[in-house]
Protein backbone atom coordinates (compact mmCIF):
# COMPACT_ATOMS: atom_id res chain seq x y z
CA UNK A 1 0.00 0.00 0.00
CA UNK A 2 1.47 3.42 -0.75
CA UNK A 3 0.65 6.76 0.83
CA UNK A 4 1.00 9.82 -1.09
CA UNK A 5 1.20 12.96 1.05
CA UNK A 6 1.47 16.39 -0.79
CA UNK A 7 3.11 19.36 1.02
CA UNK A 8 2.07 22.92 0.63
CA UNK A 9 5.45 24.37 -0.39
CA UNK A 10 5.34 24.01 -3.82
CA UNK A 11 3.31 21.30 -4.67
CA UNK A 12 5.93 18.83 -3.24
CA UNK A 13 4.52 15.40 -2.65
CA UNK A 14 5.92 12.14 -0.56
CA UNK A 15 5.29 8.65 -0.97
CA UNK A 16 5.72 6.12 1.45
CA UNK A 17 5.49 2.18 1.31
CA UNK A 18 3.27 0.57 3.75
CA UNK A 19 3.45 -3.63 3.64
CA UNK A 20 0.75 -5.30 5.55
CA UNK A 21 2.08 -6.58 8.65
CA UNK A 22 2.36 -1.89 8.96
CA UNK A 23 -1.03 -2.02 8.21
CA UNK A 24 -2.18 -4.46 11.04
CA UNK A 25 0.21 -2.35 13.06
CA UNK A 26 -0.77 1.28 12.44
CA UNK A 27 -4.70 -0.18 12.74
CA UNK A 28 -4.15 -1.48 16.35
CA UNK A 29 -2.51 1.76 17.05
CA UNK A 30 -5.37 3.56 15.62
CA UNK A 31 -8.02 1.59 17.88
CA UNK A 32 -5.69 1.39 20.97
CA UNK A 33 -5.92 5.23 20.59
CA UNK A 34 -9.74 5.50 20.38
CA UNK A 35 -10.02 3.39 23.07
CA UNK A 36 -7.85 5.57 25.27
CA UNK A 37 -9.86 8.60 24.88
CA UNK A 38 -13.24 6.26 25.51
CA UNK A 39 -12.01 4.98 28.73
CA UNK A 40 -10.64 8.61 29.31
CA UNK A 41 -14.13 10.04 28.73
CA UNK A 42 -16.10 7.78 31.03
CA UNK A 43 -13.90 7.69 33.79
CA UNK A 44 -14.44 11.55 33.70
CA UNK A 45 -17.93 11.58 33.64
CA UNK A 46 -18.12 9.18 36.45
CA UNK A 47 -15.70 11.71 38.49
CA UNK A 48 -18.56 14.19 37.68
CA UNK A 49 -21.76 11.93 38.74
CA UNK A 50 -19.99 9.86 41.31
CA UNK A 51 -21.10 11.83 44.00
CA UNK A 52 -24.74 12.32 42.57
CA UNK A 53 -27.29 9.86 43.32
CA UNK A 54 -28.73 7.59 39.90
CA UNK A 55 -32.27 8.39 41.21
CA UNK A 56 -33.69 11.78 42.83
CA UNK A 57 -34.56 11.37 46.24
CA UNK A 58 -37.98 13.19 45.58
CA UNK A 59 -38.46 10.31 43.30
CA UNK A 60 -37.37 7.92 45.95
CA UNK A 61 -39.48 9.56 48.78
CA UNK A 62 -42.92 8.61 46.38
CA UNK A 63 -41.97 5.18 45.65
CA UNK A 64 -41.00 4.68 49.52
CA UNK A 65 -44.76 6.09 50.14
CA UNK A 66 -46.33 3.96 47.62
CA UNK A 67 -44.70 0.78 48.64
CA UNK A 68 -46.02 1.87 52.24
CA UNK A 69 -49.37 2.85 50.64
CA UNK A 70 -49.67 -0.74 49.06
CA UNK A 71 -48.54 -2.51 52.25
CA UNK A 72 -51.04 -1.06 54.39
CA UNK A 73 -53.72 -1.88 51.98
CA UNK A 74 -52.68 -5.38 51.82
CA UNK A 75 -52.73 -5.59 55.89
CA UNK A 76 -55.68 -4.08 55.83
CA UNK A 77 -57.31 -6.50 53.10
CA UNK A 78 -55.94 -9.27 55.02
CA UNK A 79 -57.61 -8.54 58.59
CA UNK A 80 -60.85 -7.99 56.43
CA UNK A 81 -60.46 -11.96 54.79
CA UNK A 82 -60.08 -12.97 58.17
CA UNK A 83 -63.00 -11.28 59.89
CA UNK A 84 -65.17 -12.09 57.40
CA UNK A 85 -63.74 -16.13 57.61
CA UNK A 86 -64.27 -15.85 61.48
CA UNK A 87 -67.87 -14.37 61.29
CA UNK A 88 -68.57 -16.76 58.75
CA UNK A 89 -67.31 -20.11 60.93
CA UNK A 90 -69.33 -18.51 63.92
CA UNK A 91 -72.73 -17.99 61.56
CA UNK A 92 -72.20 -21.54 60.52
CA UNK A 93 -71.21 -23.11 63.81
CA UNK A 94 -73.97 -21.33 65.25
CA UNK A 95 -76.18 -23.07 62.61
CA UNK A 96 -74.65 -26.27 62.66
CA UNK A 97 -75.84 -26.21 66.71
CA UNK A 98 -79.12 -24.88 65.51
CA UNK A 99 -79.83 -27.80 62.71
CA UNK A 100 -78.82 -30.47 65.35
CA UNK A 101 -81.39 -29.37 67.59
CA UNK A 102 -84.00 -29.54 64.53
CA UNK A 103 -82.18 -32.78 64.23
CA UNK A 104 -82.97 -34.02 67.45
CA UNK A 105 -86.88 -32.35 67.08
CA UNK A 106 -87.61 -34.01 64.14
CA UNK A 107 -85.97 -37.56 65.73
CA UNK A 108 -88.71 -36.98 68.51
CA UNK A 109 -91.31 -36.66 65.97
CA UNK A 110 -90.61 -40.20 64.56
CA UNK A 111 -90.25 -41.76 67.95
CA UNK A 112 -93.89 -40.36 68.54
CA UNK A 113 -95.02 -41.83 65.44
CA UNK A 114 -95.69 -38.19 64.15
CA UNK A 115 -93.73 -38.99 60.99
CA UNK A 116 -92.67 -42.41 59.19
CA UNK A 117 -89.47 -43.61 60.27
CA UNK A 118 -88.90 -44.97 56.80
CA UNK A 119 -89.69 -41.43 54.90
CA UNK A 120 -87.02 -39.21 56.94
CA UNK A 121 -84.18 -40.56 58.80
CA UNK A 122 -82.62 -37.83 60.81
CA UNK A 123 -79.34 -39.51 61.19
CA UNK A 124 -78.40 -39.18 57.33
CA UNK A 125 -77.60 -36.45 54.82
CA UNK A 126 -80.58 -35.75 52.58
CA UNK A 127 -79.64 -37.39 49.22
CA UNK A 128 -78.82 -34.91 46.36
CA UNK A 129 -77.33 -35.48 43.13
CA UNK A 130 -77.63 -34.21 39.04
CA UNK A 131 -75.42 -34.68 36.03
CA UNK A 132 -71.95 -32.51 35.90
CA UNK A 133 -72.76 -29.20 33.35
CA UNK A 134 -70.24 -28.64 30.74
CA UNK A 135 -67.84 -25.91 30.88
CA UNK A 136 -65.24 -23.96 33.30
CA UNK A 137 -66.65 -24.63 37.26
CA UNK A 138 -66.26 -21.04 39.18
CA UNK A 139 -65.82 -20.64 42.81
CA UNK A 140 -68.38 -18.52 45.23
CA UNK A 141 -67.21 -15.32 45.75
CA UNK A 142 -67.29 -13.95 49.31
CA UNK A 143 -70.39 -11.87 48.69
CA UNK A 144 -71.89 -14.72 47.27
CA UNK A 145 -71.44 -16.80 50.26
CA UNK A 146 -72.38 -14.39 52.44
CA UNK A 147 -75.55 -14.46 50.85
CA UNK A 148 -76.32 -18.17 50.72
CA UNK A 149 -75.66 -18.32 54.31
CA UNK A 150 -78.12 -15.27 54.67
CA UNK A 151 -80.44 -17.14 52.74
CA UNK A 152 -80.12 -20.74 54.66
CA UNK A 153 -80.05 -18.77 58.07
CA UNK A 154 -83.99 -17.69 56.96
CA UNK A 155 -84.58 -20.75 55.78
CA UNK A 156 -83.97 -22.44 59.09
CA UNK A 157 -85.63 -19.96 61.53
CA UNK A 158 -88.37 -20.42 59.69
CA UNK A 159 -88.10 -24.05 60.40
CA UNK A 160 -87.66 -23.37 63.31
CA UNK A 161 -91.06 -21.81 63.87
CA UNK A 162 -93.06 -24.39 62.00
CA UNK A 163 -91.54 -26.96 64.34
CA UNK A 164 -91.57 -25.82 67.07
CA UNK A 165 -95.47 -24.99 66.70
CA UNK A 166 -95.93 -28.08 65.82
CA UNK A 167 -94.23 -29.58 69.06
CA UNK A 168 -96.33 -27.06 71.24
CA UNK A 169 -99.71 -28.26 69.65
CA UNK A 170 -98.32 -32.19 70.01
CA UNK A 171 -96.90 -31.86 73.38
CA UNK A 172 -100.87 -29.96 74.06
CA UNK A 173 -101.98 -32.96 72.27
CA UNK A 174 -100.25 -35.57 74.13
CA UNK A 175 -101.07 -33.66 77.56
CA UNK A 176 -104.87 -33.81 76.90
CA UNK A 177 -104.04 -37.25 76.20
CA UNK A 178 -102.99 -38.09 78.97
CA UNK A 179 -105.46 -35.62 81.34
CA UNK A 180 -108.02 -37.68 79.65
CA UNK A 181 -110.09 -39.40 82.42
CA UNK A 182 -110.46 -42.62 80.32
CA UNK A 183 -110.37 -46.37 81.54
CA UNK A 184 -110.95 -48.54 84.72
CA UNK A 185 -108.45 -47.89 87.97
CA UNK A 186 -107.17 -51.87 88.03
CA UNK A 187 -106.01 -54.31 85.70
CA UNK A 188 -107.98 -56.96 86.67
CA UNK A 189 -111.23 -57.25 88.32
CA UNK A 190 -115.19 -56.51 88.67
CA UNK A 191 -117.97 -54.25 89.54
CA UNK A 192 -118.97 -54.68 92.69
CA UNK A 193 -121.31 -51.72 93.61
CA UNK A 194 -122.72 -49.24 91.00
CA UNK A 195 -122.63 -45.38 91.25
CA UNK A 196 -126.32 -44.00 92.60
CA UNK A 197 -128.44 -45.27 95.24
CA UNK A 198 -127.68 -48.67 96.87
CA UNK A 199 -128.74 -50.93 99.78
CA UNK A 200 -125.90 -50.23 102.07
CA UNK A 201 -123.67 -53.11 102.92
CA UNK A 202 -123.02 -52.51 106.60
CA UNK A 203 -126.72 -51.35 107.98
CA UNK A 204 -128.99 -52.37 104.75
CA UNK A 205 -130.77 -49.00 104.15
CA UNK A 206 -131.15 -47.40 101.00
CA UNK A 207 -128.32 -44.49 100.33
CA UNK A 208 -126.63 -42.78 98.00
CA UNK A 209 -123.09 -43.99 97.24
CA UNK A 210 -120.70 -41.48 95.27
CA UNK A 211 -118.44 -43.62 93.29
CA UNK A 212 -118.42 -47.30 92.51
CA UNK A 213 -116.83 -50.50 94.09
CA UNK A 214 -114.42 -52.73 91.48
CA UNK A 215 -113.01 -55.95 93.64
CA UNK A 216 -110.28 -57.60 93.24
CA UNK A 217 -107.14 -59.23 94.09
CA UNK A 218 -105.73 -57.71 97.47
CA UNK A 219 -102.38 -56.43 96.98
CA UNK A 220 -103.12 -55.92 93.26
CA UNK A 221 -102.63 -52.55 91.62
CA UNK A 222 -104.63 -49.51 91.31
CA UNK A 223 -103.70 -47.06 88.56
CA UNK A 224 -104.38 -43.25 87.54
CA UNK A 225 -106.83 -42.95 84.70
CA UNK A 226 -105.34 -39.87 83.96
CA UNK A 227 -102.32 -37.69 84.40
CA UNK A 228 -102.76 -35.34 87.34
CA UNK A 229 -101.33 -33.86 90.71
CA UNK A 230 -101.84 -35.63 93.90
CA UNK A 231 -103.67 -33.33 96.19
CA UNK A 232 -104.03 -36.21 99.02
CA UNK A 233 -102.34 -39.23 99.77
CA UNK A 234 -103.43 -40.34 103.30
CA UNK A 235 -106.03 -41.90 105.63
CA UNK A 236 -109.11 -40.11 105.26
CA UNK A 237 -112.65 -41.16 107.59
CA UNK A 238 -114.53 -43.99 105.74
CA UNK A 239 -112.53 -43.96 102.70
CA UNK A 240 -109.42 -45.50 104.49
CA UNK A 241 -106.18 -45.21 102.95
CA UNK A 242 -107.11 -42.84 99.66
CA UNK A 243 -105.56 -41.02 96.85
CA UNK A 244 -107.29 -37.77 95.45
CA UNK A 245 -105.74 -36.60 92.16
CA UNK A 246 -106.66 -33.15 90.29
CA UNK A 247 -106.51 -33.59 87.01
CA UNK A 248 -107.32 -29.77 85.84
CA UNK A 249 -110.52 -28.47 84.68
CA UNK A 250 -112.17 -28.91 87.83
CA UNK A 251 -111.76 -32.77 87.58
CA UNK A 252 -110.39 -35.06 89.94
CA UNK A 253 -110.47 -38.98 90.60
CA UNK A 254 -110.46 -40.76 94.08
CA UNK A 255 -109.16 -44.40 95.03
CA UNK A 256 -110.09 -45.32 98.25
CA UNK A 257 -109.76 -48.51 100.81
CA UNK A 258 -105.97 -48.91 99.33
CA UNK A 259 -104.02 -51.21 101.18
CA UNK A 260 -100.83 -49.45 100.89
CA UNK A 261 -99.79 -46.12 99.00
CA UNK A 262 -97.22 -45.69 96.38
CA UNK A 263 -97.42 -41.57 95.60
CA UNK A 264 -97.31 -38.79 97.99
CA UNK A 265 -99.39 -35.43 98.10
CA UNK A 266 -97.74 -32.94 95.53
CA UNK A 267 -96.14 -35.93 92.91
CA UNK A 268 -96.96 -36.13 89.44
CA UNK A 269 -98.48 -39.07 87.81
CA UNK A 270 -99.02 -40.02 84.79
CA UNK A 271 -101.59 -42.27 83.21
CA UNK A 272 -101.39 -45.82 83.57
CA UNK A 273 -98.93 -45.73 86.84
CA UNK A 274 -99.19 -47.33 90.05
CA UNK A 275 -100.45 -45.24 92.70
CA UNK A 276 -101.74 -47.62 95.37
CA UNK A 277 -102.35 -51.45 96.08
CA UNK A 278 -106.17 -53.06 96.48
CA UNK A 279 -106.89 -53.66 100.12
CA UNK A 280 -109.85 -53.43 102.31
CA UNK A 281 -108.99 -49.95 105.03
CA UNK A 282 -111.26 -47.82 105.97
CA UNK A 283 -115.32 -48.42 105.92
CA UNK A 284 -114.83 -51.98 103.67
CA UNK A 285 -116.34 -55.09 103.43
CA UNK A 286 -113.43 -56.93 101.58
CA UNK A 287 -110.90 -55.83 98.93
CA UNK A 288 -111.42 -53.52 96.30
CA UNK A 289 -111.05 -50.53 95.41
CA UNK A 290 -114.16 -47.39 95.81
CA UNK A 291 -113.28 -44.90 92.63
CA UNK A 292 -115.02 -41.52 92.60
CA UNK A 293 -114.95 -38.99 89.78
CA UNK A 294 -116.10 -35.45 90.81
CA UNK A 295 -116.10 -32.19 88.26
CA UNK A 296 -116.21 -28.91 89.81
CA UNK A 297 -117.35 -30.55 93.82
CA UNK A 298 -120.24 -32.71 92.20
CA UNK A 299 -119.85 -36.38 91.92
CA UNK A 300 -120.05 -37.87 88.44
CA UNK A 301 -120.83 -41.58 87.38
CA UNK A 302 -117.68 -43.31 86.86
CA UNK A 303 -119.22 -45.77 84.88
CA UNK A 304 -119.23 -42.71 81.67
CA UNK A 305 -115.75 -42.25 82.28
CA UNK A 306 -114.69 -45.69 82.50
CA UNK A 307 -116.24 -46.72 79.06
CA UNK A 308 -115.08 -43.78 77.46
CA UNK A 309 -112.72 -45.01 74.24
CA UNK A 310 -109.08 -43.53 75.61
CA UNK A 311 -107.87 -41.50 72.91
Amino acid sequence: MNIILVGQNHGRSKVFTLHFRGLVAATMLALAVVALFAWGGYQAAMARVADRPVVPPYLLAQWHETLQAQEQQLTELERNAREQVDAMTLRLGEMQGRLLRLDALGQRFVENGAVAADEFNFNEAPAVGGPEETGDAESFSTPQLSGMINQLDRRIRDREQQLRLLDTLMSNRRLEDERFVAGRPITWGWLSSPFGYRSDPFNGKRTWHNGVDLAGKDGSDIIAVAAGVVTFAGDRHGYGNLVEIDHGDGLVTRYAHAKGLQVQAGQVVQKGQAIATMGSTGRSTGPHVHFEVVQNGKARNPVTYIQRASR
